[in-house]
């Protein structure tokens, strides 16, 4: 298996791009969902980081379809 490293820098930095874009939205109201994030029990941020990997596989799986 060959690993195109230019598609995974991309794909790192749309990562980026798609993490700043609240903080640039709503810098003001960050501080605010950040702490009521470090509330929550480790339970909900599991479930939370889990649903938010299965969307993104099930993302990438449609973007390759339309690419084949």
């Amino acid at each position: 298996m060959n690993i195109d490293w230019s598609l995974l820098i991309i794909a790192v930095g749309l990562a980026l791009v798609f993490e700043g874009i609240p903080y640039f939205l709503f810098a003001e109201r960050m501080p605010l969902v950040l702490l009521k994030l470090a509330e929550q029990p480790p339970k909900f941020l599991r479930f939370i980081g889990l649903a938010a990997m299965i969307l993104g596989l099930l993302v990438i799986s449609l973007g390759r379809s339309l690419t084949l």
